[in-house]
């Protein structure tokens, strides 16, 4: 069959009928602009072009099968939401409102993993596809339309990431000095820290993780170290390089890269981390802090791109036929004569069904269902000529130039049976619309005869012997 292109007010819908698996299909080009999370990181706004492929034909019991390829339209991009170390994974997931003989929604969704490292608006790559499906389990006409909104999300990788003294993210208050190239044997990260015997300088940096650690030396010099979380006081709120867990004094001095404190189960979010030196002429340092994002169930909110409907795509019919309930199936009991013709009738008019372009399946009213199909009642007109009434539907899909391209509109013909609704019997019966055949009285006038000339002939024979009698006795 060949390509139907249809212009709809400036946009495109292509529809390409093919065969996949020996069932017809319909694609619809579906536009989208991306906004917010991943879009902003990028190019800012997004534009993406889909495909989405449904099936036409169906038989009850075949899955309803919905799939999106998805593409950018244009050279922009979403983009990577921060640096990330170990990459990340996109999700996409989009809608596909099911009207008509049943109401409902598909959420077609895809994933692809992202590689790192990646620098903050790193390009990021979308799924070639998503798909989902539904159950049919009964017969009937519904529309496939694609939804107002797609949403694509960015999950970071779990990952660890070291951050250096001298990173620039990191405040300083005065009192601080930047000690660089210290000896290779003392194992501080990168071989310099930042050291202070100030009381209450302090250091603070703003990171995204769910987990933080304070990385500095420890040594017999240094005195404790106040922490605090987004302002308010860590557990532990303190920690003494210059002291053993046990609370002895440590023999060690500038034993550099030491894990001195951590914490880890925040939420996936922006947080703060600041440390104050308590003692004046104590050694306060800082080496380094280690970030800790570990596996994420759900993907951050921030990070979310909103892709909305650019374009009027119309919307896919699909029949499914072959269930015992086929509405379009008329009754073995009330079917029309094989010579009897269907013609519209002269006053029946187009309804137009509910065409919803929003989400929620909910307000989206179903197309009138074909009426079910009559059976013949005992007590009907015994007239031979009784007229049975059968409906059928004659859908028809009507592009219109406005937003709402599509509109289905449905029509009820009439068949007229040209033989009697109930069979006749041809001697009679009920319901047949004839009086039972009159019964001959000749055989009764003919039995009586017999019957009388057979006692006539009794009578007579009995006269006969009586006679003979009479007439014996008279002789002797």
């Amino acid at each position: 069959m060949a390509a139907l292109a249809l212009g709809l007010a400036g946009t495109a819908m292509v529809v390409t009928p093919s065969s996949t698996a020996g069932a017809a299909t319909a694609t619809l080009v579906v536009d989208y602009t991306c906004n917010g999370g991943i879009a902003g990181t990028g190019s800012g706004t997004v534009n993406l072009r889909t495909r989405l492929t449904v099936p036409t034909t169906l038989n009850v019991g075949d899955p309803l099968n919905v799939e999106w390829k998805l593409n950018y339209k244009d050279a922009t991009r979403l983009g990577s939401p921060a640096y990330m170390p170990n990459g990340g994974r996109i999700d996409v997931t989009g809608r596909a409102n099911i009207s008509g003989s049943w109401i409902g929604q598909l959420q077609p969704k895809g994933t692809v993993d992202q590689s790192g490292p990646m620098d903050k608006g790193t390009p990021l790559n979308l799924p070639v596809g998503i798909s989902d499906f539904g159950h049919t389990d009964r017969a009937g006409t519904v529309t496939v339309r694609p939804g107002n909104t797609l949403f694509v999300d960015f999950r970071p990788a779990a990952s660890e990431v070291m951050v250096n003294d001298d990173d620039p993210a990191i405040t300083y208050s005065g009192g601080w000095e930047d000690k660089d190239g210290l000896p290779f044997e003392d194992h501080d990260y990168h071989l310099d820290l930042h050291r202070t015997t100030v009381k209450d300088a302090w250091a603070s940096y703003t990171f995204k993780g769910t987990g933080i650690e304070y990385v500095a030396q420890k040594d017999r010099d240094a005195g404790p170290i106040e922490i605090a979380i987004d302002g308010q006081a860590a557990t532990p709120p303190r920690v003494d390089p210059s002291r053993n867990a046990d609370g002895t004094l440590v023999n060690d001095a500038h034993k550099g890269g030491q894990t001195l404190w951590k914490f880890h189960g925040l939420k996936y979010e922006q947080h703060t981390i600041t440390i104050k030196n308590v003692q004046d002429a104590k050694l306060g340092q800082l080496d380094a802090f280690r970030v800790i994002t570990r596996d994420l169930v759900n993907p951050p909110k921030e990070y979310r791109a909103e892709c909305t409907l650019a374009n009027a795509p119309g919307a896919i019919q699909v029949e499914i036929g072959g269930g015992d309930d086929n509405p379009a199936s008329p009754s073995p009991d009330s079917s029309p004569s094989p010579d009897s013709s269907a013609s519209p009738s002269g006053s029946a008019s187009p309804s137009p069904s509910a065409s919803p372009t929003d989400d929620n399946p909910g307000d989206e009213s179903p197309s009138p269902s074909p009426s079910a199909t009559p059976s013949p009642s005992p007590s009907a007109s015994p007239s031979p000529a009784a007229v049975q009434t059968q409906n059928y539907v004659v859908t028809a899909v009507v592009t219109q130039g406005s937003p709402s391209p599509t509109a289905t509109r449905t029509v009820t013909l009439t068949a007229t049976p040209s033989v009697a609704q109930v069979a006749i019997t041809p001697q009679g019966g009920a319901q047949t619309g004839e009086a039972p055949e009159r019964v001959s009285f000749s055989g009764m006038l003919l039995i009586g005869s017999g019957g009388a000339l057979l006692l006539i002939g009794m009578l007579s024979g009995v006269a006969l012997l009586r006679r003979r009698a009479a007439h014996s006795g008279e002789r002797g």
